[in-house]
């Protein structure tokens, strides 16, 4: 049994967020409160103002849903990369999500996710649970923004999960 456990720690400390949700299979649960916040979380701004406000950074085992983030109050990056891409595409914003590889160790994970949220001309990001106006051009110029260096990979996803760039640095 401890070798079990100790399998599990070791696979949750060198894994981190890497999990893939297709948000095509989440349903919109019948709880008004949740509705309600999705029609108030109407920009990016916003979306992130309330999760900076109401949630914490926190590592799970599994991937929540937007619905089940809202009620858990906490989770992961990926969890919160849903929940901003959701809402925001929800009102109409073209989203995106950037799944990035680091070196071993360097960020307390291999991995991590952020949402991506095209604003005019420009890209702006949701990293945890902040929202950062970076006013990028490319995914790129986002890979190159201060706080991702030392890359060694990313995947840009669209809403629907599919593959719109791969880079290996």
């Amino acid at each position: 049994m401890k070798k079990v456990i100790l399998l599990i720690i070791i696979l949750i400390l060198f894994t981190g967020c890497s999990d893939i949700y297709n948000q095509g299979n989440f349903v919109l649960p019948d709880d008004i409160e949740f509705l309600a916040i999705i029609q108030e979380l109407d920009t990016p701004e916003k979306i992130g103002d309330y999760t900076e406000e109401n949630f914490t950074l926190e590592t799970n085992l599994i991937l929540l849903n937007p619905y089940q983030l809202f009620i858990a109050k906490k989770g992961c990056c990926d969890d919160f990369a849903l929940f901003t891409t959701y809402i925001a595409n929800y009102h109409n914003y073209e989203t995106y999500q950037i799944l990035i590889k680091f070196p071993l160790n360097m960020y307390d994970s291999q991995y991590h996710m952020i949402g991506v949220f095209k604003e005019g001309d420009y890209y702006n990001i949701s990293d945890n649970i902040n929202y950062i106006e970076c006013f990028c051009e490319s995914f790129k110029e986002i890979m190159n923004f201060y706080l991702y260096h030392g890359w060694i990979s990313y995947t840009v996803y669209d809403y629907d999960m599919n593959i719109v760039e791969e880079i290996n640095n």
